[in-house]
C-alpha cells in the first residue's frame, strides 16, 4: 500500500473520530490531507522509500485564529494517536505529517504565507518547490482557504513569467544540445560533452513541464512524472537515452539526432501555444521570439537565459 493510502486509512479510522469527539466545535476550519516533501505525497514511493524520512499519519492544517485557540491541544491529540517517529536521515525534510498553520507550511515552499505575490517571487522559486506545495491530496477543507492557496500556485504563474521561462530553457537546449554537445565530441572532450547532455536534458524537461503548465519536480521523480504529462509526455525515453544510451561512436550519432528529434517537438508545441511562428531549426531564435510575446517590459528587458 502506498504511503498515501495509508495516510488516509489512519485519518479514517483515527483522525476523523479524534477531531469530532474532541473538536466538534472546529471540524470544519480544520482541512486534512497529506502533501509536501517526500515520494508518499507525490504517490512514487516504494518499499526502498520506507528506509528514510518515511512518517506515520497525516497533516492537519489550519489557519493562525484556530492555531491560537487550539493548536496546542490540537497537537496533543494529534501525538496521542500513537504514529511512530521517522528515521530521518535527511537533515532538509523537516517535519512532513501532524499540525501545520496554513501559513507555516506554504513558507518554506513559497516565502509567503500562501501563493506567491509577486512576478519576481514566481520567477526566482524553483520549481521543485512549488511542485511540492501542491501534490498529494486533501481529504477535508470545508472553508477551501487551503485549496484555494493550492490552487492558485497551481495555475497562478502570470503567462510572461511562463513564456519567459521557456524561452531561458530553449535558448539552453539549444547551445547545450544542438551546439555544444557535438562540438565538445569533436574537441575530445567527452566528459564535458556528457555535461552538455545532462544540461539538454534538464532544460528540455523544464520546458516540457512549462508548456504543460505544470510544476516541474525534484529530478528523483522528474521522469516519472514527465511520462504521464499529456503534452509531450512520450520525450520521457528520449530524453532517458540521451543520460543512459551507449556513447561509442554509434551511441553518439544516434544521440545527436534525438537532440533534434525533442527539438522538433518542443518547436512543434510551442507553435501550438502560438508562442512562436518562426520556421528554425535552431532553438535559440525561437527564445527570442518567444521574448517578443511578453507583455511585462521589466519581464521583457531581462538577460535571455534569466529565468
Amino acid at each position: 500500500m502506498r504511503g498515501i493510502e495509508e495516510s488516509r486509512r489512519a485519518y479514517e479510522e483515527k483522525g476523523r473520530a479524534m477531531i469530532a469527539e474532541l473538536f466538534p466545535e472546529y471540524e470544519s476550519v480544520i482541512a486534512v490531507g497529506l502533501a509536501g516533501h517526500g515520494s508518499e505525497c507525490f504517490g512514487y514511493d516504494d518499499d526502498v522509500s520506507r528506509d528514510h524520512d518515511f512518517e506515520q499519519g497525516f497533516c492537519l492544517w489550519i489557519d493562525d485564529r484556530t492555531d491560537g485557540e487550539i493548536g496546542v491541544k490540537l497537537g496533543r491529540a494529534y501525538r496521542a494517536l500513537g504514529f511512530a517517529k521517522p528515521d530521518q536521515k535527511s537533515a532538509a525534510a523537516g517535519k512532513k505529517t501532524g499540525i501545520h498553520t496554513i501559513s507555516e507550511f506554504f513558507l518554506p515552499y513559497t516565502g509567503s504565507a500562501g501563493a506567491p505575490e509577486s512576478w519576481q517571487q514566481w520567477l526566482a522559486l524553483p520549481s521543485e518547490s512549488l511542485a511540492e506545495a501542491v501534490n498529494g491530496e486533501v481529504w477535508r477543507d470545508d472553508l477551501g482557504i487551503f485549496t484555494a492557496e493550492r490552487e492558485k500556485i497551481r495555475r497562478g504563474m502570470p503567462e510572461d513569467v511562463r513564456i519567459k521561462k521557456l524561452a531561458a530553457r530553449t535558448i539552453s537546449m539549444a547551445q547545450s544540445g544542438q551546439y555544444n554537445y557535438s562540438r565538445c565530441l569533436k574537441h575530445g572532450e567527452y566528459g564535458a560533452a556528457m555535461l552538455a547532455l545532462g544540461e539538454f536534458v534538464n532544460n528540455a524537461a523544464g520546458a516540457i513541464f512549462l508548456l504543460n503548465r505544470e510544476h516541474m519536480p525534484y529530478y528523483k521523480w522528474r521522469f516519472r512524472r514527465m511520462g504521464e504529462l499529456p503534452v509531450l509526455g512520450g520525450m520521457r525515453d528520449a530524453l532517458e537515452f540521451l543520460l543512459a544510451g551507449d556513447n561509442d561512436e554509434a551511441g553518439r550519432e544516434v544521440k545527436a539526432g534525438v537532440i533534434e528529434d525533442v527539438c522538433a517537438a518542443v518547436v512543434k508545441e510551442l507553435k501550438t501555444q502560438h508562442l512562436t511562428c518562426g520556421s528554425w531549426d535552431y532553438l535559440e531564435p525561437h527564445a527570442f521570439d518567444m521574448t517578443e510575446h511578453i507583455q511585462n517590459p521589466e519581464i521583457r528587458a531581462m538577460h535571455i537565459m534569466e529565468g
